[in-house]
């Protein structure tokens, strides 16, 4: 009897019809892929190649740069342009995240298993995602209801670095809202991709294989003992007493990380297992791991696919997704993807591990042919949903969605209103931190953001003499109030209440105060205030002059040049900014290397500022050294403080206590501010207006010029957002950030002699395509 007589059969035309597509703008996205990658034979590797091939089909624009996570066992010959990426090789990990960040890399999509990272449950990856400047997709193709301890901490680590989350099933979503903490908004679900074949191709293949007339069920991927196949052959008894023409098809290699453990120790036992049973005549083994289109061929001559998985957890299966698109009754166990995909009669739903249960649902569909023929169709239209078209489009946009789209302009003409800093301040001073734009009473207040306020006070455009200095007083008592004669230092930390949480503040707090009272002498336009600072800066220079913090120091130096533009003959002052450039170079000599020509072997926070002691140093003691060495680290600062684009990329505090090592995240706004004035330092030592350039990014950063077109700056209010982080910008408006904006305002108009012109300014575009270019009028560039 023909088998397939007894069906009917469907116009080819079905799967060429046309699908409605979104068609993606034809402009370039640049893309790294990290994944396992062909040869390497697993789901995830062939995943990755179909998705690379199908998206560069349907959206030529995307390219594509595969890094290969390898596990160096089987030496694979990787097709051109796709980049082995040793597993576990920590140096590898650095050495992909620096080329991709230095190649103008618009999206990273990374596609996470446990077991193909290096390191216990694959923790290796955690240290690469934090080195990555670009915004992160992540693709889970696991997620666990019931991790380890480090099993949760690294998925909760990708989850916060990750701009956009792809999932392949809606449990898989929820399970990451509800346990892992994820925003819904930040998770997508794709399902897995198919190819779209006609429906009318079983007889051709059947007859291809030698299986005319014959009902065919089959399994197909890498075999291990996860696959429940020693269930389908323990249900082949029953069913060859229905259907003794009957063929069980169990295609596919066994998993490489298996054979080469165990040989192939679980597929010997099937075929023992299937000879004792007396069914080895049914069943028909293909040993191998075929190709995609030899698969699909395969794939074509059964009737009915059989997933009898017995981990219910699994949220995504390849194969299954390519047997429904394919138009293939499905019988599987009940597992996330299973329950998903075959809903509303598209499959048959059995209980886990039961030979009988197989055998019943298998020999149900068999004996009700239309039941059948009707089940193959609903589940042929099922997978016109996931077919290669429909999944390219939902790759394309899932990866556009996570390149940052922000527009704004950074005028110099429009001055930042004050009202944010005077709605953190009170009568004791100016609060830290702020809970959103509200401040936060509970962190009470620090010197290190009173000095700042006391400098804004000193250079702020546009306030009225009387609150100029009420406000300026309130500052300075703080400060006043904050020294400690017991010991010759400030205080830095205050509660609530006004009680100090502290006898002794740190060097760099120290520092920056007496760098406030130098500016307070330099730049204040009350001659009392300036007569207040003088006495404070007498009082407290020498106690300070001998800190170890090379930060300290540079504050220290700074507040000495500060006075000497006021008082060129300050012999104490004119001893402490030598010593201090002394201290510098000498650093700099002692750690210095040609890839590393820093004061330290590491970068910390407000880096610029030891640049711009040394080159202030310099001019005001003409000492042309320090401004050579001042110059030189300044510009191999702003190299790495800027992408391949020209956006400015400031060192993020995730760099903090890493030697030679600059981490991109978090970044905050006392970098820019500080970038911006170390530029205006060099541009008066040498002239070259690659430093107007270096501070037009600096500036332009506030308004969304960064890695992830977040727009810190609120000119009307004079608020300013806490930083950029992997996802976007932190939403919290602190003092240290509002004080940060206002005074690099201050900054760029005094480096721009007060003649910005605004009608010069381009508009900011996608953060991605902002290149920035000398300009042939180095002042005319806003």
């Amino acid at each position: 009897m023909d088998f397939d007589s007894a069906f009917p059969s469907f116009d080819a035309s079905e799967s060429c019809e046309a699908h409605e597509r979104i068609t993606g703008p034809a402009e370039a996205v640049s893309v790294a892929l990290v994944s396992t990658f062909p040869p390497r034979q697993c789901g995830l590797a062939t995943f990755a190649s179909d998705l690379v091939e199908q998206t560069q089909v349907f959206h030529p624009e995307i390219d594509f740069t595969v890094f290969a996570l390898d596990n160096g066992e089987a030496g694979y010959d990787y097709p051109q342009g796709v980049r082995p990426l040793g597993a576990a090789d920590p140096a590898a990990y650095r050495a992909a995240a620096e080329d991709i960040n230095a190649n103008g890399t618009e999206v990273v999509w990374l596609h996470h298993e446990y077991g193909i990272f290096g390191g216990p449950d694959g923790e290796m990856v955690c240290d690469f995602v934090e080195r990555l400047a670009p915004p992160l997709v992540l693709t889970l193709h696991t997620v666990l209801t019931e991790p380890s301890e480090r099993q949760r901490a690294i998925l909760e680590h990708l989850l916060a670095r990750a701009s956009r989350v792809m999932v392949m099933s809606r449990h898989s979503k929820a399970l990451l809202c509800a346990d892992y903490g994820a925003p819904g908004e930040l998770v997508e679900v794709i399902e897995h991709g198919a190819p779209d074949r006609p429906r009318d191709g079983t007889v051709a293949a059947k007859s291809a294989l030698g299986l005319e007339d014959r009902p065919v069920a089959m399994t197909f991927g890498l075999l291990g003992p996860g696959k429940g196949l020693e269930h389908v052959i323990d249900a082949l008894p029953g069913i060859l007493m229905h259907h003794p023409e009957f063929v069980y098809r169990i295609v596919g290699a066994t998993h490489p990380t298996l054979a080469a453990h165990d040989g192939e120790s679980y597929r010997e036992m099937l075929v023992a297992r299937a000879r004792d049973l007396g069914v080895d005549h049914a069943i028909e083994w293909e040993n191998r791991y075929l190709d995609t289109d030899e698969l699909l061929d395969r794939l074509a001559a059964c009737d009915i696919f059989v997933t009898p998985y017995p981990n219910l957890q699994q949220s995504t299966s390849g194969t299954l997704s390519y047997a429904v698109a394919l138009g293939k009754a499905v019988v599987a166990t009940p597992y996330i993807h299973a329950r998903e995909l075959l809903a509303d009669g598209v499959g048959v739903l059995v209980a886990p591990n039961s030979a009988t249960a197989l055998a019943e649902a298998i020999i149900g569909l068999l004996d009700d042919r239309p039941r059948l023929a009707a089940m193959q169709k609903k589940a042929w239209q099922r997978g016109r949903s996931t077919i290669w078209p429909r999944f390219a489009d939902a790759a394309a946009r899932l990866v556009r969605s996570a390149i940052p789209t922000a527009r704004a302009r950074a005028p110099l003409s429009v001055t930042p209103h004050l009202d944010a800093v005077f709605s953190m301040s009170d009568a004791t001073g100016m609060l830290q931190h702020a809970i959103g734009v509200v401040p936060d009473r509970s962190h009470g207040y620090c010197l290190d953001d009173n000095v700042r306020a006391l400098m804004l006070m000193n250079v702020a455009p546009g306030l009225e003499p009387g609150e100029r200095s009420a406000r300026a007083v309130t500052y300075a008592s703080f400060i006043q109030h904050a020294w400690n004669p017991d010991i010759g230092r400030f205080r830095n930390f205050m509660r609530f209440d006004r009680t100090w949480c502290e006898d002794e503040g740190s060097e760099d707090s120290n520092g920056r105060t007496l760098w406030a009272l130098g500016q307070t002498l330099e730049t204040s336009r009350e001659p009392d205030l300036r007569a207040w600072a003088r006495r404070w800066y007498d009082t407290a220079l020498e106690a300070l002059a001998t800190m170890s913090s090379p930060r300290a120091r540079t504050f220290v130096m700074l507040g000495a040049a500060a006075r000497l533009k006021r008082e060129p003959d300050h012999a104490l002052s004119r001893k402490i900014l030598a010593e201090g450039a002394e201290f510098l170079a000498f650093r700099l000599s002692e750690t210095r290397s040609p890839h590393w020509p820093w004061f330290e072997t590491r970068l910390g926070y407000d880096n610029p500022r030891l640049c711009q002691a040394l080159l202030e140093a310099g001019q005001l003691l003409d000492n042309a050294g320090w401004r050579q060495d001042g110059l030189e680290t300044a510009r191999w600062l702003a190299s790495i403080q800027s992408s391949a684009e020209g956006v400015f990329r400031p060192v993020g505090s995730d760099s903090l206590g890493r030697d030679r090592e600059v981490f991109p995240f978090d970044q905050q706004p006392l970098e820019a501010h500080a970038a911006i004035d170390v530029a205006r330092a060099a541009f008066a030592c040498d002239g070259d207006p690659f430093w107007i350039v270096q501070a037009q990014a600096a500036w332009r950063w506030f308004f969304g010029a960064n890695d992830r077109g977040a727009v810190l700056a609120d000119l009307p209010s004079g608020r300013c957002r806490d930083g950029i982080n992997p996802r976007g910008r932190n939403e919290n408006c602190g003092a240290e950030s509002i004080l940060a904006l206002h005074l690099a305002r201050h900054s760029m108009l005094a480096l721009n002699a007060d003649t910005a012109d605004d009608s010069a300014e381009a508009d900011i575009g996608r953060t991605r395509r902002l290149g920035i270019q000398k300009p042939a009028n180095p002042l005319s560039y806003l």
